[in-house]
This record gives structure tokens, sequence and C-alpha cells, in this order.
């Protein structure tokens, strides 16, 4: 005995049967533009309470890097420069955390099949990510500048001063270049964890933990004291904060691709990838 199935012919509004040729077509929606999608991804990195206080503790922690600037460093040493890496050191710890929960806020709040849904191409999604986390940072540090400058200028008019602007447009872009690497860390982390927890915890491993043990090894360890640069990657960003030579743009190179570049791709990989709860 067989069975055959005889699909039903469409029927037209007045209950006619309608010719497959001639059925309507349903439109096809155009894709979503990638710049609603960047828009909105910068949206969520800050409308979000975490969002929120993180960018106020940057301003928060900022400010009083500078007061302790103005505190205890002398007027004949006061300069720009100081200023600078005042407020450096409160950007190269918050920025990381605002690209960690950039990715990460997507699975630890379960928005992940909402966003995935509304936009399926999720390459399209991580690369608008990367993109706002890009130009958070560099505004970021843009803005810092600028605070900055107008800080120093008005503490040296104040304290009767000559204002010393010893911070090149060079130097500038090398600490915008330091902390973009340090965001795209928080970024490739989050990739990876998918938990705001666990990939923050990871950061501060890499940020802390590990230049303490690179440290302890160089000073019992020849070798790696004269190639510990090539291979990890806080040394290779830390000369940006000096005079770069074409051997530490090879090295920078060379430890940003072991520690950044690969393991953003399989993070990359894994999101694509894993099954969205």
């Amino acid at each position: 005995m067989t069975t055959t199935t005889i699909a039903p012919e469409p029927v037209g509004p007045a209950g006619r049967h309608v010719d497959a040729a001639h059925r309507p077509q349903r439109a096809v929606p155009a894709p979503i533009p990638f710049g609603r999608i960047a828009g909105i991804e910068l949206r969520k990195m800050f409308d979000t309470r975490s969002g929120f206080w993180l960018m106020a503790s940057l301003v928060v922690l900022s400010l009083a890097a500078t007061v302790v600037t103005i505190i205890f460093v002398d007027a004949d040493n006061l300069d720009y420069e100081g200023f600078a890496s005042a407020w450096g050191i409160p950007m190269s710890v918050i920025l990381p955390m605002i690209a960690v929960l950039a990715v990460t806020s997507e699975w630890s709040a379960r928005s992940a099949l909402t966003t995935f849904t509304l936009v399926p191409g999720r390459g399209r999604v991580i690369a608008a990510k990367a993109v706002v986390t890009a130009l958070v940072g560099v505004a970021a540090i843009a803005v810092a500048a600028l605070v900055g400058a107008l800080g120093y200028f008005g503490v040296a008019t104040v304290m009767d001063l000559d204002p010393v602007w010893n911070l090149s447009f060079t130097e500038l872009a090398q600490v915008t270049l330091a902390s973009e690497i340090g965001m795209f860390m928080g970024f490739m982390l989050g990739m990876l964890f998918r938990s705001s927890p666990g990939a923050i915890v990871a950061y501060f491993v890499y940020a802390l933990v590990l230049p303490g043990v690179s440290s302890a090894l160089a000073s019992t360890n020849t070798w790696w004291a004269e190639h510990a640069t090539w291979f990890d990657l806080n040394w290779a960003t830390m000369n940006l904060y000096t005079e770069m030579t074409d051997k530490m743009w090879a090295q920078l190179g060379v430890a940003s691709l072991i520690w950044l570049l690969i393991p953003l791709l399989i993070g990359l990989r894994l999101v694509l990838k894993s099954e969205v709860k």
C-alpha cells in the first residue's frame, strides 16, 4: 500500500482557488542598517545601571586623580604629562570593564535571544559591538585629554605657572592605542566567557597577576628577561608610553597576535556557534 500526499491548493480571499503562478509574493523586509545596530549597541552600553555607574566612576576617579596630582606634585614638576598620567590610571581600569559588559550583558541578562532573533546575523551584532567599543575608547581618551588640558590650564593660571604642554600628538595616539588594546582584551574575554563575573575576574588576572608572575620569572630566568616583551602583552603595551622603535612595534604585534587576535577569533567562533538560552 502506498500513500500519496496531495498539497492543498491555495485559496483566494473569496474562496476561489489561486494558481501558484499567480500567488502574491510576500515582500522581503530590508536588512537592518549597520548604523542602526551600532547605535543600539552604543545605547545599551550606557542605558544599564552597570554602564551608567562605570561611566560615573570614571569621571569621579579622573577628578580624584587630578586633585591628587595637584596636591602631591611639586609646582616645579607640574606639567600636562603628569595630568595625562593621572587620568590614564582610572581609564586603564574602567574602560576594559565597559568592553566586557558590552558583550556579556547580552548573555547575563538573557537578552541575547531577543537580539539574535531581531538580527539573525550574529556577526553583524558582534561587529557593531566592536566598532562601538573602539569609538568609545577613542572618545573617552579625547574627552579626558580635553578635560585634563582645561584643568591643567586652570591650575597653571591660579598658581601663576607657565604651562608646559609636553604631550605630543604622537604620544597621545600611542596612549589611545594602549587604551584600545586594554578595551579589546576585555572584549575578547567577554566573548570567550560570555559571563560578566568570569570575564572580569579573568581580566584582572591578566592585568594584575600575570605581570607579577612575568616579573618574577624575569628576575630568575635570563632568557625570559631578554625576550619577555615578545610574549608578554602587558610589557609590550607599556612601551607605548615611551618612544617606540621598530623592534618595539614588532614585539607589540607578536604579543597582540598571541594574547589578543587568536583568542578573539576563538571567542568569535564560540559566540557564532553557541546555543542561545
